[in-house]
């Protein structure tokens, strides 16, 4: 009888264990991902509703709000830290790496199954070389053209400044407008500033000027000067009008080209799903094989490294880096994958293709600038003013003023 009791004891310890643990297997877990992109809101609630229905115990609220690195900033000054981050990869992001609050992600499997140039990039951003986040998504600024219209003056996509200049020229002397510009909304004006400084600003020019060793001076009136000469070639009011009036203008065929991010061409084909659109790279100098087309890590997936559910966040972030969920993603929102052996096939950007192949890659310049200069608002104001001198002084001393906070 003893020893029934013995056992009887044991068989219920046994189920006591056994339950809890069950039903800590079992219970659901509520993850906040927080996110930056407002165009992506529709395709990672298709994500995560496939997740979802794969994990039907880990629930995944995805949180986007309007200026969401401010909001995120403060967040974090409270200490409210998100589960998962899908972020930008720039400043913002170096900082909150820095700030020691995320996941290290060296010893991860799947860290590998990213390409090595965007890990770099995003390295670059903070101290040491240790990765905070993984690279998802890369984007890349463009100038998207209207094939029908170049077609009808017989004009072919410019490899040079000169040529780009040129092909300007011959579409307002036939009575078109080249740009739709979109300066009313300063961030806009950043596309063909990237494009510029990261062809003309020299190498190390970040990491120097960090040092002290050069400044926007010496390095930037190249820049400026053939920024300022694209007003020549705008629609009326190029202040008058944003970003969404842009996409429709282009849209429905009121300029030849429009020099936009690869985010824009979906709103764009939303607008008139016939327009015979193409993307080529800025030529910013006229050696066409020195051109290089500028591409960033547009999200990196990361996490609170003191989530209270460490396994559910990682899950949620591998699902998303699998070779279908990537495919899913970039060709829902025309961008390019940091995944390996994911590809954008999409003809609109077929164009684009040979600088990935060939390494004529650069990065966003203004990712490395510290957001508190608030540098699309200076470029806006210089264009209102066109004082090349004052403009690259007035950039010195907001970075030296930044910098010594």
């Amino acid at each position: 009888m003893k020893n029934l009791r013995s056992v009887l004891s044991l068989l219920l310890v046994l189920l006591l264990v056994f339950g809890i643990s069950a039903v800590g297997l079992a219970q659901e877990v509520e993850l906040e991902f927080f996110q930056n992109k407002r165009e992506a809101v529709e395709t990672f609630d298709k994500l995560i509703e496939k997740f979802e229905e794969e994990n039907p115990n880990i629930n995944i609220e995805q949180n986007h709000v309007p200026d969401a690195e401010t909001v995120l900033k403060s967040r974090l000054a409270r200490n409210r830290i998100p589960d998962i981050m899908g972020l930008g990869g720039n400043f913002t992001y170096g900082q909150i790496a820095d700030a020691g609050i995320l996941k290290n992600f060296d010893d991860t499997s799947y860290l590998s199954d990213t390409q090595t140039a965007y890990r770099e990039m995003l390295q670059d951003l903070h101290d040491g070389s240790s990765n905070y986040g993984v690279p998802y998504t890369a984007n890349a600024n463009t100038v998207l053209y209207n094939k029908d219209k170049f077609e009808e003056l017989g004009l072919d996509i410019p490899q040079t400044w000169d040529e780009f200049i040129e092909t300007a020229e011959t579409i307002q002397e036939n009575d078109g407008t080249p740009f739709y510009l979109t300066f009313k909304d300063a961030w806009t004006i950043m596309v063909p500033w990237n494009f510029l400084a990261a062809n003309l600003h020299g190498e190390n020019f970040i990491e120097e000027r960090t040092e002290n060793e050069t400044t926007f001076k010496s390095r930037y009136e190249e820049v400026s000067e053939k920024l300022y000469k694209l007003l020549d070639y705008g629609q009326d009011d190029v202040f008058g009008f944003g970003y969404d009036q842009g996409n429709q203008a282009f849209a429905n065929g009121e300029s030849f080209m429009y020099i936009q991010g690869v985010w824009a061409i979906n709103p764009i084909l939303e607008s008139n799903p016939d327009l015979n659109l193409g993307a080529f790279a800025m030529p910013v100098v006229n050696d066409a094989e020195e051109n290089m087309l500028v591409s960033g890590v547009d999200t990196v997936l990361t996490m609170n490294k003191n989530t209270d559910h460490p396994e559910a966040a990682e899950k949620f972030i591998e699902f998303l880096l699998e070779e279908e969920n990537a495919q899913f993603y970039i060709d829902e929102q025309m961008t390019f994958s940091a995944v390996e052996n994911v590809f954008q096939e999409d003809p609109t950007v077929v164009d684009l293709k040979t600088y990935f192949e060939s390494g004529n890659i650069a990065p966003f310049p203004d990712h490395y600038y510290p957001s508190g200069m608030q540098v699309p608002n200076l470029i806006q104001g210089f264009l209102h003013e066109g004082d090349v001198e004052e403009f690259l002084n007035t950039l010195d001393s907001e970075w030296n003023k930044v910098q010594s906070r």
